[in-house]
């Protein structure tokens, strides 16, 4: 466990360090340990990844935001598909020693067979879709009215999926009909189906709270039976750009919640290349962050952090 100076009563946790259970592995942000042959122990920790490349610094707070919102809409949304949560007390799992470190920020989960596919659904033109949008007039392929502005509402919600990237390595957008020949068009159709209606879902439910859900993407596993399951994180402020609906104009790229504050930033830093390793982070930035990050829970889900 990382202490980090400044950080609230409860401290940062930049790499878990549990030795009751067996590391099967450490992607930008989650710790996987297995617990048994069918679960997993999944530690979302205060790392931040943006462009692909892991912060040195963590983000206080941040994992068990993350956390506390994907719990959140994993109960909101479970009518719509079954998810990976199966209601165990992951400090339930762990030594007694080691409660500190999964507190507040993990999950006990139904281990799957991922799909290595992540199911991007956009609802406004930003970030890489805009840049799309410039050179080709389409995003992902798919083809859109002349004249949209940056931040402009799509006409409606789309589908662009992304082929998961190896460690270090950037995801790749990919056609629709390139992810119907590597998973199957069956199941490709149903991931988008269920896609966008998860991104309506919450959407809808977003804008009674004054948030705009720009864009968002999701993962899904298979378990034993072949059932499809919704895993991972969910309409997160990692997994998703949130932007307050009344800051929201098109033709600029609003103020968000989410770690937006930290691309804008690394966006201002001379020579770097977005490859590791990751220029050191400002005190402001990383404050301002974990300030969105809080914010973005509290005006979702209308609940404050707990412990």
């Amino acid at each position: 466990m990382t202490v980090f100076a400044g950080a609230p009563p409860m401290p940062a946790v930049y790499q878990s360090s549990l030795h009751s259970l067996p590391l099967l592995s450490r992607g930008k942000v989650r710790d996987n340990y297995a617990v048994g042959d069918d679960r997993l122990l999944i530690v979302t920790t205060d790392r931040l990844s943006a462009f692909d490349v892991i912060m040195a610094e963590p983000i206080p707070d941040k994992g068990r935001v993350l956390n506390q919102m994907a719990l959140f809409w994993f109960e909101r949304l479970a009518d719509v598909v079954p998810n990976h949560l199966i209601g165990v007390d992951p400090e339930s799992v762990v030594a007694p020693d080691e409660c500190a470190q999964v507190r507040g920020r993990a999950m006990v989960v139904k281990r799957l067979e991922p799909i290595l596919v992540e199911a991007v659904v956009r609802g406004y033109l930003i970030g890489s879709g805009w840049k799309d949008y410039q050179a080709s007039g389409a995003v992902c392929g798919i083809a859109l009215p002349a004249g949209l502005r940056m931040a402009d509402r799509l006409p409606e919600p789309i589908f662009t999926p992304a082929a998961k990237a190896a460690a270090g390595e950037h995801d790749e957008n990919i056609s629709f009909d390139d992810m119907a020949a590597r998973i199957g068009e069956p199941l490709a159709t149903r991931i988008r189906a269920i896609s966008l209606e998860l991104y309506r879902r919450a959407s809808d439910y977003a804008a009674t709270r004054g948030i705009i859900i720009a864009d968002t993407k999701f993962e899904f596993g298979l378990d034993a039976d072949g059932t499809l399951h919704l895993m991972d994180e969910v309409l997160t402020a990692d997994s998703s750009r949130f932007w307050p609906a009344d800051s929201w104009r098109p033709g600029i790229s609003p103020p968000s919640f989410d770690k937006q504050y930290v691309r804008d930033y690394l966006e201002t830093v001379a020579g770097w290349g977005k490859t590791p390793p990751p220029p050191p982070l400002p005190r402001e930035v990383i404050e301002q962050t974990a300030s969105k990050y809080r914010e973005a829970l509290r005006r979702l889900t209308g609940r404050e952090l707990q412990d």
